[in-house]
């Protein structure tokens, strides 16, 4: 029974990252195989579906990048430590000056990508067919996001004298982890000290 459960657990996160890759594609499909449904005072069964994948799409996807837009951005005030400068001294304990100005032009960068993905879904939506609009938000946004922490990696790898390198599954504990407890405490490298 334990060899299940932890066969079981094993298996959630494919399973919920394989949902996350499919409910868009889901969403593309029934746009585009209802692009030709008019709205109408009376509207029929294909076009409430439309208006109902075409909203769930838009509101999910302009609430996703705003709020990331704004988590990120207000790190980026005055006084304040940049959000990928906190997660780095999380994972790492103290950074250099290299460093702390690496992650803040890390910081910088996820904004300007999260901003061009709400200007474009948003300029897309009011300006291009639904399918163009469809396919940028359901189909071209993940591989996006995997272009930008590709992009990153490479810059890492090419701007540090001594880059970190740490898995995904270490940043992904760091990030489901905000208090520090269970595994995520792992990632912050424990401090020797000799004993009294």
């Amino acid at each position: 029974m334990c060899r299940a459960s932890r066969e079981g657990d094993s298996r959630a996160p494919l399973l919920a990252i394989l949902a996350f890759a499919l409910v868009p594609i889901l969403f593309h499909i029934v746009i585009f195989e209802t692009r030709h449904a008019r709205f109408s005072l009376s509207p029929s069964l294909p076009d409430l579906a439309k208006i109902g994948f075409v909203g769930a799409a838009a509101v999910s996807h302009w609430g996703i990048y705003t709020s990331l837009l704004l988590t990120f951005g207000l790190t980026l005030r005055r006084g304040h430590e940049q959000l990928i400068t906190t997660m780095a001294r999380r994972m790492h304990g103290d950074l250099s000056d290299e460093m702390v100005w690496y992650t803040a032009r890390v910081t910088q960068a996820w904004c300007c990508f999260f901003a061009f993905q709400l200007t474009a879904s948003i300029t897309l939506f009011c300006f291009a067919p639904l399918v163009v609009w469809s396919g940028f938000v359901n189909i071209l946004d993940l591989p996006m996001v995997v272009a930008m922490f590709s992009a990153e990696y490479f810059c890492r790898l090419r701007l540090l004298r001594n880059p970190p390198r740490h898995s995904f599954s270490a940043i992904l504990n760091m990030v489901t982890d905000p208090a520090g407890n269970g595994q995520g405490k792992q990632l912050v490298p424990a401090r020797i000290t000799a004993p009294d």
